[in-house]
């Protein structure tokens, strides 16, 4: 990146202006009436509110003269075309085009995704129909989703979100881990006539995939299945059609992946059949519909009114200037309770990069470390950081206007009331003052009410978004599925980095190997490894002690 140009020179000038000078989000807001119309935005069904930043509107316009500077929006306009953005594997990253958005140049594309779509509706509604039978001729009411990263992560997250229009008959169940415990743990509750099995893998040779898949097929023989049967209980999503063939997958029951989709941004494909089966096809489209008016908005939103570019910059400015290492995520929903792992992956798998688009080392930081539960459970945990650490961490807060639980609103009302006093607690804060004098009108004396303030006050100024969902609903959870996609794209077209591939996660796999070996007594790889990992082997390969230790 290069840092030293001109709009980098008068960001840091701006942020030194804002510090020396003290400014407050709350100072902002009272020197400002019109603050909260110019920095509130909309995009579908989504409200954006972004008044609560610690920035003014100088500073706010030289981040967005940096944005120029570095052609964001040519970067925009070449993604979307179909240009090669992921230029270590060569390859266009053309999720967009699974929302209606396919490159002029590329019209088999729209071809590939339609028919893929076709497929996928005619057999939900042979699984919700009834039609399709499980080898004893009942029909199938438990999916079970088998897959890693962004065949696990987005699907459960979007399958979990979208519970008040989960299908009546049927349930939808994730297993991920390699650890046996996490499948043994699903299938105890499942009848192997009446479970259809996933295999979602791109290349069908995921380590913890397959392991699980295996161990899917060796359980459902175990319980009176039969290989002639295996077609009716297993379906894959995969581009190495004949390895899943091999597996025991019928062809015809084999859903495309593509290399110009990554893992993280797969939801939107076949990957989302567990959302469609758990749901409906209907709700699917209208997932993908709610995207589709994201990267529209991303598209042709100029750059001041363009959410995504304004969460982007922002992510810049925090990182870069205010050094913020860390940025929470507070889904104020509990069916959103996957939501930050969801982003976790796909902000920190994208940006988690130390070179740039050319190789050369990075002269600045990237992406944060990203975290964050549902509201209200993390106030009574980690909000006490938020508020009173020595870390300022910019939050996203995302709340739901309207609940789908309808005998339930004063609760409800009382969750989004915590959500809104959250963010403003972290905007005022409370001054030494003001926690003296609630002190004296609690009774203390003078000496203890100056002590315990001390303890009481909480700094404020620390700066938050919150995004408003008028309810939960497939097309409003897309639209902000995108706007955080998008945001990951602004960030790495000002870090000059590739936001699509993901070399860091190759290196544990490869190694992994090495490491089976050992653990299974192989010599030759236990030599070959390092001090540590030869101990670490020898000490959990020794006999198993009883719980006295003898």
């Amino acid at each position: 990146m290069a840092v030293g140009t001109t709009g980098w020179d008068a960001l840091a000038a701006q942020h030194l202006r804002m510090t020396q000078s003290g400014t407050t989000i709350e100072g902002m807001f009272a020197r400002d009436p019109n603050r909260i119309e110019q920095m509130t935005h909309q995009c579908g069904s989504v409200m954006v509110d972004l008044s609560k930043h610690l920035i003014d509107t100088a500073a706010l316009d030289t981040l967005l003269a940096l944005a120029d500077e570095y052609n964001l929006n040519d970067a925009i306009h070449a993604m979307f075309n179909g240009d090669v953005v992921n230029n270590t594997e060569n390859r266009p990253a053309l999720h967009v085009a699974l929302r209606g958005h396919v490159p002029a140049s590329m019209p088999h594309v729209a071809g590939t995704v339609s028919e893929t779509l076709t497929k996928m509706r005619r057999f939900i509604e042979q699984i919700q129909s009834g039609e399709w039978q499980g080898f004893t001729r009942h029909r199938i009411n438990t999916i079970v989703n088998i897959g890693i990263g962004g065949s696990d992560l987005g699907p459960a997250m979007v399958t979990a979100a979208l519970r008040p229009f989960h299908h009546p008959n049927l349930r939808c169940l994730f297993v991920s881990n390699v650890d046996p415990a996490h499948i043994r743990s699903v299938l105890k509750d499942c009848d192997a006539d009446k479970t259809l099995f996933i295999i979602a893998s791109k290349t069908f040779t995921t380590l913890e995939t397959l392991s699980n898949a295996r161990l899917a097929k060796e359980w459902y023989l175990s319980e009176g299945g039969t290989e002639q049967d295996i077609h009716r209980h297993f379906v894959a999503v995969s581009s190495n059609v004949s390895a899943a063939a091999s597996f025991g997958i019928n062809p015809d029951n084999i859903f495309p992946m593509w290399d110009w989709v990554g893992g993280r941004y797969s939801l939107w494909s076949a990957i989302g059949l567990s959302i469609a089966l758990a749901t409906s096809m209907s709700v699917f489209e209208q997932l993908l519909a709610g995207a589709a008016e994201a990267d529209s908005h991303f598209l042709t939103s100029p750059l001041k009114n363009n959410v995504p570019v304004l969460m982007g910059m922002l992510a810049v400015w925090y990182r870069n200037f205010w050094h913020c290492d860390s940025h929470v995520v507070l889904p104020y929903a509990q069916d959103l309770h996957l939501l930050p792992a969801f982003l976790q992956q796909l902000e920190m798998e994208s940006l988690g990069k130390s070179v740039d688009r050319h190789g050369c080392a990075l002269a600045a930081q990237s992406g944060p470390v990203i975290w964050g539960s549902a509201g209200t459970n993390g106030q009574h945990s980690f909000h006490q950081l938020l508020h009173q650490g020595t870390r300022m961490i910019p939050a996203d807060f995302i709340a739901v206007a309207h609940t789908s639980c309808v005998d339930d609103q004063q609760q409800h009302q009382h969750l989004l009331a915590n959500c809104l006093a959250q963010s403003r607690a972290l905007m005022c804060g409370k001054s030494y003052d003001e926690a003296r004098e609630e002190n004296i009108k609690k009774g203390l004396s003078a000496e203890q009410s100056s002590i315990l303030a001390h303890h009481r006050q909480v700094p404020g100024n620390r700066p938050s978004s919150t995004f408003v969902l008028s309810s939960l609903n497939a097309h409003a959870l897309g639209t902000l599925i995108a706007l955080y996609e998008h945001k990951v794209f602004v960030q790495s077209v000002i870090w000059n980095i590739n936001a699509f591939d993901q070399w860091g996660v190759e290196i544990g796999k490869q190694l992994s190997g090495p490491m089976f070996d050992a653990l299974g007594g192989d010599e030759q790889a236990i030599k070959s490894l390092d001090a540590s990992s030869r101990y670490l082997i020898n000490h959990m390969t020794k006999p198993e002690r009883n719980v006295h230790g003898q």
